[in-house]
């Protein structure tokens, strides 16, 4: 009992940094504005400050997951916690705008280490129901940070200015720093350290490429010199990642592990999953404020009952799927956000409150049973020495729904906006709002395809 104590003290601990890593990437949403009056900076030129922490913390998922295969996860995992608080300090009393851009660059370092090991070292810790509960809560946790952030920021903001919005993570990683060097056990399995640096630079040039284009396509368009020749860097340095990789014995990433059915369909599942997620997550604000009317502190509360059912669902969803597999709650999850969707596409100007939160809650329910069955699955599919490259890949599939997401549903919905402007500023909204919408239970419909490609077969893990 004592040992299994410990355990989940240490889970906790884990929790707690994925916890911080998605809370801080949303919580300075809210302070763009006063950060841009505070340093007199341009709008255009704060959206950096998101843009910068995120590709940052994408490109080295896959990085970090290798070296928490190759070094003591516990060091691995607090200096993630140290250098997250690091960049927190320097966030709190850089002066100008450079300085704030590369202190937001060494927090994302730290948050990338974070999120790629804290799976591995989650399924390393438990097996069977507690792995699949663990990783439940591990999951609607990093969902409540994404969706509490804006909350957070807004009260930290309002009495204490933008700058406080990084102060209470400072003592939390330290602490939690510290705990996890004593804590978090080792798992070296490994004497030889061999680590691909030549092929990470390709890749992190390629994925980097390829994220700041998905990002910046609908401002500079599609079909601007840059999104083109960020395609073309993309393109090229990913096949050198590719061939490169495929020659050596110690690769970065093992393309074994694509041949395994629930790691490579189950991967896109869950980055279409945050494509379905985050067109409603930027969609509904939008309409709650531009249509309906409601101040930011409603909006926020209309927000919330997503991730308490999100929250409340998934780690009874992990632990069913560490008993009785993940084809079930994996078909089942989509299906229900899909519905959801279904929902908000008939939302108009008599919409009630009562029903915002009611399809508010059927899509926080629909990811809760989702998430933790599908990432315990991908999960437990790959060898126990390729955790770490797993972790990884499964939070830069996350990641990578997010940015997709944001960027495919605001190109669209502004797209929409100007085809339907002759209809009037309202009615427009109206019209571009539902049929984004349906391109959002597209993305659910290609996830729930997924999902059934990829579980068809899966049972319960024996381990």
């Amino acid at each position: 009992m004592k040992n299994i104590s410990v355990k989940w003290f240490i889970c906790i601990i884990i929790i707690l940094g994925n916890f911080l890593g998605m809370l801080d990437s949303t919580t300075v949403q809210l302070a763009l504005y006063p950060i841009s009056q505070g340093l007199n900076i341009t709008l255009t030129q704060v959206q950096w400050i998101i843009i910068a922490y995120m590709l940052v913390m994408t490109v080295f998922l896959p990085f970090f997951g290798k070296i928490g295969d190759l070094y003591p996860k516990n060091k691995v995992y607090a200096t993630g916690f140290f250098t997250f608080a690091l960049g927190a300090i320097l966030c709190t009393i850089s002066p100008n705008f450079g300085l704030i851009i590369i202190s937001r660059c060494i927090e994302a370092l730290g948050a990338s280490i974070m999120m790629a090991n804290g799976p591995a070292v989650i399924a390393t810790l438990f097996h069977g129901k507690n792995r699949g509960k663990a990783l439940g809560i591990n999951g609607s946790l990093v969902a409540i940070g994404g969706m509490l952030g804006p909350a957070v920021g807004g009260l930290m903001i309002n009495y204490f200015g933008w700058r406080t919005i990084f102060v209470p993570s400072i003592p939390v990683s330290l602490i939690c720093g510290y705990l996890a060097l004593k804590m978090v056990p080792s798992y070296i399995r490994r004497k030889e350290l061999k680590f691909d640096y030549k092929g990470f630079l390709y890749f992190g040039i390629s994925l980097l490429s390829l994220l700041l284009a998905i990002s910046q396509g609908h401002s500079w368009g599609w079909k601007s010199l840059q999104i083109i020749m960020l395609g073309i860097l993309t393109l090229l340095f990913g096949g050198l990642f590719y061939f490169r990789d495929k020659k050596i014995s110690y690769p970065m990433i093992n393309f074994k592990m694509f041949k395994i059915k629930p790691f490579t369909f189950g991967n896109i599942a869950v980055m279409m999953s945050y494509m379905t997620m985050f067109t409603n997550a930027i969609l509904l604000p939008l309409f709650l404020q531009g249509i309906l009317k409601y101040d930011a502190f409603t909006t926020g509360l209309l927000i919330l009952p997503y991730s308490v059912a999100s929250a409340t669902v998934a780690p009874f969803a992990g632990a069913y799927s560490g008993l009785h597999g993940s084809k079930i709650l994996t078909r089942i999850g989509p299906s229900v956000y899909i519905f959801a969707l279904l929902i908000f596409t008939t939302f108009g100007l008599k919409t009630q409150m009562w029903q915002i939160v009611l399809a508010s809650v059927i899509m926080g329910i629909g990811n809760g049973l989702f998430q933790s069955p599908s990432n315990n699955a991908i999960i437990t599919s790959v060898k126990t020495n390729e955790l770490g490259v797993a972790s990884g890949i499964l939070s830069l599939s996350r990641n990578l729904g997010n940015i997709l997401g944001v960027a495919i549903t605001i190109t669209l919905f502004e797209s929409f906006r100007n085809i339907f402007a002759i209809n009037g500023k309202q009615s427009a909204f109206l019209q571009s709002y539902h049929t984004t919408m349906l391109f959002g239970i597209l993305f659910g419909i290609i996830c729930l395809t997924c999902s059934t490609i990829a579980y068809h077969d899966s049972k319960a893990p024996n381990s």
